[in-house]
């Protein structure tokens, strides 16, 4: 099955037939929907749907799309990425991009932020810089300067993963880890060709079984902003705001920051770290 067809796969197993007003007769084998009440829901034939999710159609017009991301209820993420899908970019040979460095601009920006943490992440969340704000919230058992040999340049992914200082430093390891692998798939749907990517999703499925079992849910999601809660070794509790802010060259670097509310503990525990 074709990584679209995995996905609507997923997404019908998710819902019940109640849920969408589909009336069901006798004992189901199946926990969600069969592939012919999404076909109804949707207003497409079974064949074509069964053919679509077997890469055998791969010229599904926005409509349809759009019907079947109704059906299935997808949330914006989700729609994003089921188009992303259904519109495959033309096969290429997986390209190995050029090893990412820091612009002067973005580290300058990085550390004009002072004692707000911030992380510069490249496109698939090498850290590429961080202010000591930073390296002292996320990874302060690391080498301050390992971002600047891209030999040894932290990933975020990694070390969520296989580093136990990080899987410790998460109040909800597995809340954090869900939204991460959620936020890898939508990125991999829009770079299919990158060497790296492909490479990095590999060898984490190998290595972590915790990873292989959520990136098989197929759950996708667009993390821009929200509240993360960390056990940090050094202040304890913290409840730390979260902001990505994507840069404008379009080469898919970001800016992750934290911040507390002011006056809150966390504050005054975040301040312990400058």
């Amino acid at each position: 099955m074709t990584e679209l067809g995995e996905f609507l796969r997923s997404r019908r197993d998710r819902l019940t037939p109640d849920e969408v007003g589909v009336r069901t007769y006798g004992r189901r084998r199946v926990p969600g929907l069969r592939r012919e009440e999404l076909a109804q829901l949707a207003g497409v034939s079974v064949t074509y749907l069964t053919r679509l999710e077997q890469g055998q159609s791969t010229n599904a017009s926005d409509a349809v799309v759009d019907a079947l991301a109704r059906a299935l209820r997808l949330d914006p993420d989700e729609r994003a990425h089921l188009f992303a899908l259904a519109r495959p970019a033309p096969v290429r040979r997986p390209r190995s991009p050029r090893p990412e460095s820091a612009s002067p601009g973005a580290e300058q920006l990085l550390h004009a932020m002072g004692d707000v943490p911030a992380l510069l992440l490249g496109r698939v969340n090498d850290v590429l810089a961080w202010n000591r704000a930073g390296h002292r919230l996320l990874a302060g058992h690391l080498d301050p300067t390992a971002p600047s040999r891209p030999a040894d340049r932290p990933n975020q992914f990694r070390l969520l993963f296989l580093d136990p200082h990080t899987r410790d430093l998460y109040a909800d390891w597995r809340a954090e880890a869900a939204l991460a692998v959620a936020s890898l798939r939508y990125v991999a749907a829009h770079h299919a060709d990158d060497r790296r990517l492909a490479e990095l999703v590999g060898e984490l499925s190998v290595r972590s079984p915790d990873f292989a079992a959520l990136w098989a849910g197929h759950a996708v999601a667009l993390c821009t902003s929200g509240t993360k809660r960390f056990r940090h070794p050094e202040v304890g509790a913290l409840d730390l705001d979260y902001e990505v802010l994507h840069l404008p060259d379009g080469n898919g670097q970001r800016i992750l920051t934290h911040t507390a509310a002011p006056g809150s503990p966390s504050d005054a525990a975040l301040r312990l770290l400058r």
